[in-house]
């Protein structure tokens, strides 16, 4: 009978998978980064692919953006942020991951609000070209702030008030304003 014996270097193996280990992680960093947040929609980087992005949950929109500008995400942020942040989380966003950083926030006019009696807007934020939250706005007595899937099983408004001057403000606060102010809790809220 033949044996043969190897003799293990254990320290040898244990150095290769360290390094395996390392590397791994190092891949992990570099391509897991937790600033660049992917959406169903992809990339939005021009005012068609937002458009799109808003057809795609059932809104019909106006062609071009009621308002837009740069917005602050709020370092700290306070009772009407957190609560409006919830309505971020149960659509799969969150604004917390974004705090003290500048987004772009782009408004919309919807045309097809169920039963809409006043302007109704749609609201969408944006980092680097991805969206990271968003609403829908009724600017009537009693109206709400909800998320951005239209609702179902309801017939849109026969025609939208085509006399309104400026959406409701939505979103986080103005960068460039004097003092941070968070996000409305509903839409009685004025500028």
């Amino acid at each position: 009978m033949l044996f043969m014996t190897a003799k293990v270097d254990f320290k040898k193996i244990f150095l290769v998978l360290g390094i395996l280990a390392a590397v791994i992680l190092g891949l992990i960093l570099l391509f897991g980064r937790s600033d660049s947040v992917s959406t169903a929609a992809g990339e939005v980087a021009t005012n068609d692919d937002r458009v799109a992005f808003l057809t795609g949950f059932g809104w019909e929109v106006a062609a071009s953006p009621a308002e837009s500008g740069q917005v602050q995400i709020p370092k700290a942020p306070g009772e009407v942020f957190t609560r409006y942040n919830e309505l971020q989380k149960s659509q799969g966003y969150d604004l917390s991951k974004f705090s003290g950083k500048t987004v772009m926030r782009y408004v919309y006019k919807v045309k097809n609000y169920p039963n809409a009696s006043e302007p109704v807007y749609a609201t969408i934020l944006i980092c680097k070209n991805q969206v990271i939250g968003g609403d829908v706005t009724n600017t009537a007595p009693g109206g709400a702030v909800q998320g951005l899937q239209k609702p179902t099983g309801t017939q849109p408004a026969a025609s939208a008030p085509a006399d309104a001057a400026a959406p409701a403000p939505t979103g986080p606060s103005v960068s460039g304003s004097s003092e941070e102010s968070e996000v409305p809790s509903d839409s009685s809220a004025t500028p």
